[in-house]
Formats: structure tokens, sequence, C-alpha cells
């Protein structure tokens, strides 16, 4: 039995879909991306100032348990475990984050999601005093299913709360938040505020703040109105959501849309991630969405950030000020996700992302031939800008814009479940980068730039062949721009299909 509209359409036109968003929608953005994507950022980039104080603590450990001292491979082991099993954390995250999404809504999904962080924060802080280790295993494997629901859940959550000519601006808040809490995990674990030897268990139970500040502000906001409309059938609340985060002179076109997609779904309930794949109706935007993340962990960004050190060594800046300088790249991530949400309505998705990878593939040109000639003394100079350069780049177009189009690609029913698959591919793809990229690196030396030139150019041909323009967009008619990919060999599209949606379309 279809799934009846909810509420009457309207006629009535309101002014100029332009406006600027509601407060409650920019306190959405903020409370949401506190502990979500923030989490993400800061958990990443604190974990290497501690690095010689936990080897420390891990030695002192073994000594004290087992009367003998730590060898170096089995320390190694250990420090490895402590740092990969985050991506494990994950990986495992990303999986529930579309479940939970389902079961207990958007907003629901990132207050519990809460809950494993502070448990997170307990046991990292707790295994310096108690002398276990293992505590700081499973804490770090918390905090990264912590951030897996996190980075699946956030942008899905403030994707369907935002009107749709500001979507992409809001969305682009995930990625603001991300590069500042990557700023402010490297500004945190300075030896001067949580870096040093007496203070790191703090640092790494710091992870809790922003749990504790995301549980305090997110219940003041509603519960994502197209969840609540579509798959709650809440139809008071839903259009009480709608007012607050559109205002209640504009809410009204993006109930219409609303409207338009459920008689399109035709009662049609949230899809499993399995079940994507059999679906023929959106192969392409699945292979998009697969395509876009892999290409946003295998671009380089992280040989970049290896490098970066060796670099500002190479132009004479002391050893015990470059993690000062350092500071300068998360800077770069913060200006460039600013930029980009500034700039992805007007430009559009397609042409950020083009141009990103296009100066990604330069940068990579120009960083080989710096580090090939690094016994120049203008060469550390010209690779250190190309530094700061591939950061600006890739913040501005893959950085920014691949959660944008994972949203934006899939109607209601796919969508959780296609986060679900990204945030699965984004965190296989981050730990088959840390496993083979010391070996890459090892066998190529600075020549393995040419290895993310080749991948940043398979990445914008496919953008530049697939990926349609989709700012300013409703979800069926970037939908409808896929039918071409997605049934180009078929004689004739499903007919009830196509004849709903285009009625949808028309009315």
């Amino acid at each position: 039995m279809e799934r009846q509209p909810l509420v009457r359409w309207s006629g009535a036109r309101r002014s100029p879909g332009r406006q600027l968003p509601t407060w409650t929608l920019l306190g959405t953005v903020c409370a949401a991306g506190i502990g979500g994507t923030f989490q993400y950022g800061y958990n990443v980039s604190l974990i290497s100032a501690p690095t010689q104080h936990i080897h420390k603590f891990l030695n002192d450990t073994w000594q004290s348990r087992y009367q003998t001292k730590l060898s170096s491979s089995t320390l190694t082991l250990l420090w490895s475990t402590i740092a990969s099993i985050f991506s494990l954390g994950g990986f495992f995250g990303a999986h529930l984050g579309g479940i939970m999404a389902g079961w207990l809504g958007r907003k629901g999904t990132l207050l519990v999601n809460n809950l494993l962080a502070l448990f997170a924060a307990a046991l990292m802080g707790a295994s310096f005093p108690t002398g276990l280790f293992e505590l700081l295993i499973v804490g770090r494997f918390l905090i990264g299913m912590n951030t897996g629901i996190g980075l699946c859940v956030q942008p899905l959550y403030i994707g369907e709360a935002a009107p749709r000519h500001l979507r992409g601006a809001m969305v682009m808040g995930s990625s603001i938040f991300l590069t500042g809490g990557i700023l402010t995990g490297q500004v945190m674990g300075l030896r001067e505020l949580l870096g040093g030897e007496e203070h790191w268990p703090f640092l790494l139970s710091s992870c809790g703040l922003p749990a504790i500040i995301q549980l305090l502000s997110l219940p003041c906001f509603p519960e994502s109105p197209r969840f609540t409309l579509l798959d709650r059938g809440d139809e008071a609340k839903g259009i009480k959501a709608l007012k607050r985060f559109h205002g209640p002179l504009h809410y009204q076109k993006e109930l219409e849309d609303i409207q338009r997609e459920n008689f399109a779904l035709g009662g049609e309930k949230a899809k499993k991630p399995w079940e994507l794949f059999a679906d023929r109706s959106i192969r392409w935007q699945l292979i998009a969405v697969i395509c876009l993340t892999m290409g946003q962990q295998l671009s380089g960004i992280n040989a970049i950030y290896f490098y970066s050190s060796y670099v500002f060594a190479e132009t004479g800046i002391p050893p015990e000020k470059i993690p000062y300088v350092t500071l300068g790249t998360g800077m770069c991530e913060c200006l460039t996700a600013l930029i980009c949400g500034s700039l992805v309505e007007s430009l559009g998705r397609r042409a950020l992302i083009l141009g990103g990878y296009c100066l990604m593939m330069l940068w990579c040109i120009i960083l080989t031939i710096s580090l090939t000639f690094q016994v120049y003394a203008w060469a550390p100079y010209l690779s250190m800008a190309c530094i700061f350069a591939f950061i600006l780049s890739f913040g501005l177009g893959p950085g920014g814009v691949t959660n944008i189009l994972t949203t934006e690609l899939f109607m209601q029913s796919s969508r959780p479940a296609a986060y679900t698959i990204a945030g699965s591919v984004s965190w296989l793809s981050f730990f088959a980068v840390g496993m083979l990229f010391p070996f890459i690196v090892k066998g190529l030396k600075q020549y393995c730039f040419i290895v993310f030139l080749l991948e940043c150019s398979a990445v914008a041909t496919f953008v530049f062949c697939v990926i349609p323009e989709t700012s300013n967009k409703t979800f069926l008619e970037i939908k409808r721009e896929f039918h071409k990919l997605n049934f180009r060999r078929a004689k004739e599209l499903d007919e009830e299909s196509q004849e709903r949606e285009q009625l949808c379309l028309e009315v």
C-alpha cells in the first residue's frame, strides 16, 4: 500500500529562496559538529604529541609487570595497536551509524554516541594511574567507534535539516568542525599545554569535553524534519521542526519537496546497505560515492603530512619549533573549509571538487621535482610552499565536497545505508593507507607523489564524466540526473517509476 501525502500540498509561493539560515539551523550545525566530526579531527591529531611519553609508559609498565625489558618489536607492536585500533573502531562505528540513525533518529544517535566518548575518555585517563595499557587500547577503539558514528550521522542530520539552497554550505559545517578539531588537537598537544610527560593522560581523556558540550546543547534543537515526517510519520512534530529550521515564512517550499519525495517513495522502507548494491536505480550513485570516498583518502594528503616535518627541518627550522610550524597546516585546513563553505553554493560542487583535484595534481608534480632537487637552497622552500598549497587545494575540493555529495545523491530510504557504505570505505581506505604508505615511501621515496598524481587524475576524470552539478536541486531532480547512466542499456525505464517521478516534479 502506497504511503499517502502527509499534508495537502499548497500552491502558495514563497519569496526567493536565498534567505539566510535561521539561528536554530546555525546552532544545530554547531551543536552537532562539536561532538561529531570535531571528535574525529581532534583524536586523529592529538595522538602524535604524546608518542614518546606513551612509549615510556609502555616500557615502565612492562618492566613493572614482568620484571623484564620490553623488546623493540613488542613496543612497536603495542604502539601500532594503540594508533591503528582507532581506525578499526571507526569502521565498526560506520556500520553502527546507519543502523542507529534509523532506529534512534539522527539527533538521538548523536546524543547516545557521546556515551562512548565519555567511557573512552575515562578508560584512557585511568590507564596511567592503574598501570594498565590495555585500557588505552580499549579507549582508542571506543573513541574510534564514536568518530565513526559521528562522521556518518552528523552530515546526514544537517543535510536533511537544511533547505536545499543552503544544503551544501550547512553540510560543510562537518568539514569546518573536523579541521577545527585537527587544529585544536595540535594546539592542545603542545608541551606548554597537555603535551608534556605529566599531562598526556589528560590530553587523551580530553575527548570527553566535546561530548559533554554536545549533551548539554543538542537537546535544544529539533530532530531531522525529513526523518520525522518520512520515517516516523509524525506530521505535527515534523512541521514544527521545519518551521524552526527554515523559519515560519519559508518552510512551505521544503515541505512540498518532502511531500514529493514521500509520494515518489511510495511507502518504501529504509534499505539495508547490502540492498543498495542490488538496486539498479542507484547503481551509479553508489559507484560515485565509493570512488569519491576512496579518492579522498588515497589522494596523498597523508603523504603530505608525513613529509611536512622533513621539509620543515630541511628549511632550517629547529626540531623543537617544528610542532609550532605544523600548526600552520591545521590553520590552512580550517581556512579552506571556511572558504569552501562560502563558495560551495555559488560555484557549485562539481567545479570545486574538479578544481581541487586538478590543483592537487599540479602540486604533486612540483613537489616531486622540489624533493628530487632538495640539495639546492631554493628546493626546501618550494617544497614547503607546495605542502601548504596541496592542503589548501584538498580542503577546497575533496575534503569539503565529498560529504555533501554523499548526502545529495540518495533519497531518504537509501541515505543512511549509503553513509554506512561510504563510512566503511573511508575507514578501510584510511587503514590501508596506514599499512601500505610506509612501504610506498620506502620504495619510491619522493617519487611516491607520482602514485598520488595518477590517483588524483583518475578521480578527476571520473568526476568530469559522471558527477552532475547538484547545487540547489531537490533529491528527486538529482535522482533523475542519474537515470541516463543507471538505465542507459535498458530499452525503457520502468514505466510506473518514471510516471510517478515525472508527476512529482510537475506538481
